[in-house]
């Protein structure tokens, strides 16, 4: 039997009117149930440890960062810790080190610092070291507490929030892992001034995505407002952020182990993990595979006749403008492509399932396409 799952506006809880032009710190729930935890949006939060000190229930912490973020944000995070036992962890910096081997690495600090089951550690990074931490905490004993406080624009709008942990193997991405909910999420928005133009891009990608499967009204707030993004106006980044995280939180308390209509999160990721895998982790990043991914999805939902090709041309010109790849790179070929995309975690009892477009703002969850449609897609991504 084809599964057929799709998502769209009407569908939702209406989204709260959000205009850009707002300073204060704002505040979303994901709510699931007791385990529900708050996100909390805003410049200059790193420095307010009283929006996260709450959700410490022991008295130790372990901070898990890396090589890049430790030099600017450690010590700001370890000051607003006081009369904790404060351990840290410094990991290198890399989609490539994101393997079982690196996080034996928090493991052992735990074990040698004697961190009990009351611990908390915190994920203060990008999207790497959240899911490491996670996984490490959802391990730990048997699972401890965690705090998300995402470093990058990638991060903040997606693998921040919904509880998604785990390490990538050298046959696939994320294929370890596990769901394990962090306690709360503290999205800095001023440190995104910082980032790497390559590393802002990275995430506009995955800021595109919620407008692509869900949300059409930021879709074309998008593509009024992208040239402020790039060019790292607070306002429009603060914006982005919060109206990302509202989709995601929404779509993760319907489905919070993708069980159903949560797998349209992964707009793009099935091509994407497929150019990640076969590239070598960390040669393409992940927000980048992503949009060549969405790209891709958009062009088999025109052949399947969902979309026009307006729309594909329109997720084309929106990418660019952010200066994202849409071609995949030469040296993935359809084998590759097809054997990598065998192994995604969306593939049920034999049958790959991708996440399309029925309409630009409208994602569904298929198997329903001719294996030679998908291959048309492979040779017109290049």
């Amino acid at each position: 039997m084809v599964e057929c799952t799709s998502i769209k506006m009407s569908d939702r809880r209406r989204l709260q009117p959000l205009e850009p032009g707002f300073s204060m710190m704002r505040t979303l729930t994901v709510d699931l149930g007791d385990r529900s935890y708050p996100i909390y949006i805003g410049a200059d939060l790193l420095s307010q440890s009283n929006l996260y000190r709450p959700h410490i229930r022991g008295k130790q912490v372990c901070i898990v960062t890396n090589e890049t973020i430790a030099p600017l944000y450690l010590e700001q995070v370890k000051q607003g810790l006081e009369g904790y036992q404060v351990d840290e962890v410094v990991l290198p910096d890399g989609e490539q080190f994101k393997n079982l081997d690196t996080l034996n690495l928090i493991f052992d600090k735990l074990l040698e610092k004697r961190h009990n089951r009351t611990t908390t550690l915190i994920a203060l990074g990008g999207g790497v070291v959240g899911d490491m931490t996670g996984f490490a905490a959802a391990s730990y004993q048997r699972g401890v507490d965690f705090i998300q406080i995402p470093t990058t624009l990638l991060s903040q709008v997606d693998s921040s929030v919904g509880g998604k942990t785990g390490v990538n193997h050298a046959l696939g991405k994320n294929m370890i892992g596990a769901f394990h909910q962090p306690r709360c999420v503290l999205a800095d928005t001023g440190v995104l001034s910082s980032l790497p133009a390559r590393e802002l891009a990275a995430g506009i990608a995955e800021v595109v995505k919620y407008g692509l499967i869900a949300d059409a009204p930021f879709m074309d707030w998008l593509e009024a407002n992208m040239d402020a993004l790039v060019a790292k106006d607070g306002e429009a980044l603060a914006y982005a952020v919060e109206r990302s995280c509202q989709n995601k939180a929404d779509v993760v308390a319907k489905d919070e182990r993708e069980g159903g209509i949560r797998a349209i999160l992964n707009l793009g990721h099935t091509f994407g993990h497929a150019i990640e895998t076969a590239m070598g982790y960390g040669e393409w990043l992940h927000g980048e595979a992503v949009a060549t991914g969405m790209v891709m999805a958009a062009d088999l939902s025109q052949r399947l006749g969902w979309l026009n090709k307006a729309d594909v041309e329109r997720v084309e010109k929106l990418l660019l403008r952010a200066a994202l790849p849409v071609k995949a790179p030469t040296a993935v070929t359809e084998e590759d492509f097809l054997s990598l995309m065998a192994v995604d975690k969306k593939v049920l009892d034999g049958q790959l399932r991708l996440v399309l477009m029925k309409a630009v703002g409208e994602a569904v969850v298929t198997s329903d396409f001719p294996v030679e449609t998908l291959k048309e897609t492979i040779a017109a991504s290049y």
